[in-house]
C-alpha cells in the first residue's frame, strides 16, 4: 500500500518537476540570448542591471533607457509575453505607444518568438526595481511619438529571419545573430538625415563622437586581411593581433560578445567574412614632404614612438598596429582624434586581463597639432585616408568636454 501511495506521488509530481526544469532552461536560454542582445549595456543605470535611467545620445537628443525589471508600475511587471514580443517586432508599447529606433526593434523584429519569449521569462527573473524614468526628453517634433508612424513607413521592415537555403547552418546562425539581437548594423552603418539606414551599408560611420569601422571585406577599410579566427579572438577577448577594442566597442565585447559561446562567435565571423567588400575609394597618400606630414611626423616621433615604434608595427597584444590598420583609416577621423586628446583603455576579458591604455594628450597638444599627427598616422606605412583638420579637433574636444563621465 506504501509503495502504492509512493508511485502515485511521484506520478503526480513528475510534469510539475518536468515544467520547472523547463522553465529553468527557458529561463537560461533568455538570459543567453538577453546577453547576445547586449541589453545591460544600454539598460543599466544608477540604479542597478535592467532599472534604466542611462541616456542614449542620439542625433536628435537623450534618450533614457526604460526599466525592464517586473516592478509592476515602474518597469516591465504588468507586461505579457505578447505585449514584450510586440515591442521587440514591432516597436509598440502596451499603451500603443511607438518606440523610438534607439529600441533596436528594426533589428529585433527578426528574432523569433520563441527566443523573445525566453527573453522575457528571464527579465522576469530579475529583482524588481523602483525605478521611474522619464521617457519623453527629445525636443518637438521629435517629441512627439506619432512620428513614427511615417519613419517605419520609410525605414522599418517587419519580420523575422528568413535563413537562405544556399547558405549553411553556420552562416544562417551567424546571419540570426548579426542581423537581429547583434543589431551590427545600428552603428556600422551610418545614419542618413532622418536616422534610417543609408546607401552606405556597413561601411562605418560616426557614432556618438566615434567613428564605428567598417564591417564589409574591404582589405584597407574594412577586415578584408582578418581571418575568421582575428574576429573571434576580437570578439571573445577584445584583442587580436591587428587592434583592440576600446570605445563603444569595449561595452559590446564586455558585455556580450565576451561571454558568448565558441560557436556563435565563428558563425558570427563566417557571416562577416561573406559580406562583400565595399567602401570609398580612399585619396592617395600625402607627400612626405606636405607641411602637416612633416609636422605630424616630429610629433608622432615625439609623442607615439615609444609605444606604436617607428614602422606603426606597435607590440603585439598591448599597442595596436597603426600601419595598415583599419580604424586608422577610416574615411572619418573622430576615433583616433578622440583617443589622442581624451586617452583611452581597451576592454579587459578573461581571455586578455591586462586591458592598456593611452593616456591623453588633449593637454599637451593643440587643435592643430593633432590633426598633424592624426594626419600623418593615417598616411604612413602604406595608410591611406583623408587629411585631418583643427576644425574637427575642436569639434571632437567640445564633443569629450560635453560626454557624460
Amino acid at each position: 500500500m506504501m509503495r502504492a501511495l509512493l508511485l502515485l506521488a511521484l506520478l503526480l509530481a513528475a510534469p510539475r518537476a518536468m515544467a520547472d526544469s523547463a522553465d529553468i532552461t527557458k529561463i537560461l536560454r533568455g538570459r543567453y540570448l538577453a546577453t547576445v542582445g547586449d541589453c545591460i549595456a544600454c539598460h543599466t543605470g544608477p540604479n542597478g542591471q535592467y532599472a534604466g535611467g542611462r541616456g542614449i545620445e542620439t542625433p536628435f537628443g537623450l534618450i533614457n533607457a526604460p526599466n525592464l525589471t517586473p516592478d509592476s508600475d515602474t518597469g516591465i511587471g504588468q507586461w505579457s509575453e505578447a505585449d514584450f514580443a510586440r515591442a521587440m517586432h514591432e516597436g509598440v508599447r502596451p499603451n500603443g505607444d511607438r518606440l523610438y529606433p534607439a529600441f533596436p526593434y528594426p533589428w529585433y523584429t527578426k528574432v523569433t518568438r520563441e527566443d523573445t519569449d525566453a527573453i522575457f521569462a528571464f527579465l522576469r527573473t530579475l529583482p524588481a526595481v523602483r525605478n521611474t524614468v522619464d521617457r519623453d526628453t527629445l525636443p518637438f517634433p521629435f517629441s512627439v511619438r506619432t512620428v513614427m508612424r511615417g519613419w517605419n513607413l520609410l525605414f522599418f521592415s517587419p519580420g523575422y529571419y528568413e535563413p537562405r537555403a544556399d547558405r549553411s547552418a553556420e552562416w544562417n546562425r551567424g546571419a540570426y545573430l548579426v542581423e537581429g539581437l547583434g543589431h551590427c548594423s545600428a552603428c556600422h552603418t551610418a545614419r542618413n538625415a532622418l536616422g534610417g539606414d543609408s546607401s552606405a551599408a556597413w561601411q562605418g560611420g560616426p557614432l556618438q563622437g566615434w567613428f564605428a569601422p567598417n564591417l564589409t571585406n574591404d582589405a584597407r577599410q574594412g577586415v578584408g586581411n582578418w581571418s575568421v579566427e582575428d574576429i573571434v579572438a576580437y570578439l571573445r577577448t577584445g584583442a587580436n593581433a591587428r587592434s583592440r577594442a576600446s570605445g563603444p566597442m569595449a561595452e559590446v565585447v564586455g558585455y556580450s560578445t565576451s561571454l558568448m559561446n565558441e560557436a556563435d562567435l565563428r558563425a558570427i565571423a563566417v557571416y562577416l567574412k561573406d559580406l562583400p567588400a565595399a567602401a570609398p575609394t580612399p585619396p592617395a597618400a600625402l607627400a612626405t614632404s606636405d607641411p602637416a606630414m612633416r609636422t605630424g611626423e616630429a610629433l608622432y616621433v615625439d609623442n607615439c614612438m615609444a609605444c606604436h615604434r617607428r614602422d606603426g608595427q606597435g607590440v603585439e597584444g598591448i599597442f595596436p598596429i597603426l600601419a595598415g590598420s583599419q580604424v586608422v583609416q577610416q574615411p572619418g577621423t573622430d576615433t583616433l582624434m578622440r583617443i589622442i586628446i581624451s586617452g583611452v583603455r581597451s576592454v579587459a576579458t578573461d581571455g586578455a586581463p591586462t586591458s592598456p591604455g593611452m593616456p591623453a594628450f588633449g593637454w599637451r597638444l593643440n587643435d592643430q597639432q593633432v590633426a598633424d599627427v592624426v594626419t600623418y598616422i593615417r598616411n604612413s606605412w602604406g595608410n591611406q585616408a583623408p587629411a585631418a583638420s583643427a576644425a574637427d579637433a575642436t569639434r571632437l574636444r567640445g564633443l569629450v568636454a560635453a560626454a557624460p563621465h
